[in-house]
């Protein structure tokens, strides 16, 4: 059985340097591989690209990297909560792609199964098509989307297995899976990792041949991007 597990999380980065790309799955703070993000910080790698659905908050996820400045291009769907984010793109210190969140995730899951483009009608007309092709099918209007390119994903699961295979839980399920070998080198932090042999085959979401390196992470704070409850009656 081929073992894909590494010790810790500096074995898991073994490799990324500066002016690298990077995908970071998860959603607003749900599902986010923490342990991975805070390594990149530790290390203060600069120049990078981040593909992420959003950046975190000021201070957590992203945002940490965000703060260190060791972000060049961010390449998400949403500015959100972010005010830091949002005052870098606003003073051009940060180049800024913003992507419908549908193409987002269409364009790491053709990375992921070896497609170069694909067209969608998403951004038609819009600024999101300037300088790229478009085309016309069936009287509808669709623009070419490239395939993103990265060198490392970085993703988070419930739970994964020696051989790499993972399961995601709830909301975490969503920019994740996607990601998975849709980069040359795909690292998989799980709060459960397993033997081999362990894990359902009928419940789990991505098979191992998607990743390369899995580790257990640590101390994960799932931190509540908003929280609202009701007033006392």
């Amino acid at each position: 059985m081929i073992k894909k597990t590494v010790s810790n999380v500096e074995e898991a980065l073994r490799g990324v340097a500066n002016g690298m790309t990077f995908m970071l799955g998860g959603f607003g703070l749900c599902g986010i591989p923490e342990n991975a993000i805070a390594e990149l910080v530790k290390l203060g790698i600069r120049d990078i690209t981040c593909i992420s659905n959003n950046a975190g908050v000021d201070d957590f996820g992203l945002g940490l990297l965000l703060q260190n400045k060791q972000i060049k291009k961010m390449v998400s769907s949403y500015v959100g909560e972010n005010d830091e984010f949002e005052r870098q793109m606003l003073s051009g210190e940060l180049e800024v792609e913003l992507t419908p969140q549908g193409t987002l995730a269409e364009k790491c899951r053709a990375a992921q199964a070896g497609f170069p483009a694909f067209y969608t009608p998403a951004g038609y007309g819009t600024e999101v098509a300037e300088g790229k092709e478009t085309r016309e099918f069936e009287g509808k209007m669709y623009v070419l989307e490239p395939a993103f390119k990265a060198d490392f994903s970085f993703v988070k699961a419930w739970k994964g297995d020696e051989a790499g295979n993972l399961i995601f839980k709830g909301t975490a399920r969503n920019f994740n899976p996607c990601m998975c070998g849709a980069a040359k080198i795909t690292v998989a932090e799980v709060e459960e990792l397993l033997p081999a042999g362990s894990l359902d085959p009928n419940e789990i979401h991505i098979p191992g041949i998607f990743v390369q390196r899995i580790f257990q992470g640590e101390h994960y704070e799932k931190r509540i991007e908003q929280r609202t409850v009701r007033t006392k009656v």
